[in-house]
């Protein structure tokens, strides 16, 4: 495969990802429960789910890819428990919109421990766009009214959790992502299983919990681990602020929970900065490498 083509999987598998967790807003809203409730659950159909990806992708040798699990996928694994259960933790005290637009920050944070564990120097087209999403993230941040201080720092937490996964998947390109992610989804629902009152759902609760793990669990860290080996870990982060513009937009079209006016435009810049450096990034690659 071309370094071109490798590259632009790279960014499709990212967005997809970035997609799929742009959703955990929607989800949070539609199953009234407790934080802890809903990760267990999370965790059971997102773990079967990653199990299913990882015996269809190994056949027989699925088992095999478990014991590969070494220092850094452990490393992996803590990082996305953490990132998880902040995230999630999160949403219950601020609002979807500035949940996702503090996650903005991760091309930030990418790029600088990029560069200090690295030294990935990033991209002109890189640094301008990261440049732009941090005025739309101010503005949000800075001037919105829909938020709240405790759901900020979980979320800036989860944020910092997620730039250092990217840093340990770029140094660590050949290791076992998928079965790492799948651990750690069966830890998280280990730890928050008695937390919180999984027997006490409603069948079509389950239904939406299934779904929940199924979408935001399974297809967004699949797709993230999958995608995030083939790019710089500033574009990775950059491709994720995608879940920006994107989580209070399905909150707003299914339950009317409208953003503040700020909020938005700087929703749309950060969207704008995002898209803008997909097509510079796409017009400097090379039509075609050896592989």
């Amino acid at each position: 495969m071309s370094s071109r083509s490798d590259y632009q999987l790279g960014l499709l598998f990212v967005t997809i990802s970035a997609i799929a967790w742009s959703t955990a807003g929607f989800f949070t809203r539609l199953i009234p429960l407790d934080s802890f409730t809903m990760l267990a659950w999370r965790g059971v159909f997102g773990s079967l789910s990653l199990i299913l990806v990882i015996v269809a992708l190994n056949g027989k040798g699925a088992f095999r890819e478990f014991t590969r699990v070494g220092k850094p996928e452990l490393i992996y694994i803590g990082l996305t428990i953490v990132g998880m259960i902040m995230f999630i933790t999160s949403l219950g005290h601020t609002s979807v919109a500035h949940g996702a637009v503090i996650y903005a920050t991760i091309p930030f944070l990418a790029a600088f421990l990029g560069w200090y564990f690295l030294r990935e120097y990033p991209s002109r087209s890189a640094i301008i766009s990261a440049g732009v999403a941090i005025v739309g993230v101010l503005l949000m941040v800075g001037f919105g009214s829909d938020g709240g201080l405790l759901g900020d720092l979980l979320a800036f937490g989860m944020t910092l959790s997620m730039a250092f996964s990217i840093i340990v998947v770029r140094m660590n390109p050949t290791m076992s992502m998928t079965p790492s992610a799948c651990i750690g989804a069966i830890i998280c629902t280990i730890i928050c299983w008695p937390l919180g009152t999984p027997m006490d759902v409603s069948g079509i609760q389950i239904a939406y919990l299934a779904l929940f793990g199924l979408v935001n669990s399974a297809v967004g860290l699949a797709f993230f681990a999958w995608g995030s080996r083939k790019l710089p870990a500033v574009e990775t982060a950059l491709i994720g602020a995608l879940d920006t513009p994107l989580a209070p937009l399905w909150v707003w079209l299914a339950f009317s929970e409208i953003p503040g006016t700020n909020t938005i435009i700087g929703g749309l810049i950060v969207f704008g900065a995002v898209i803008g450096h997909i097509i510079a990034s796409q017009k400097s690659q090379p039509i075609a490498d050896a592989a």
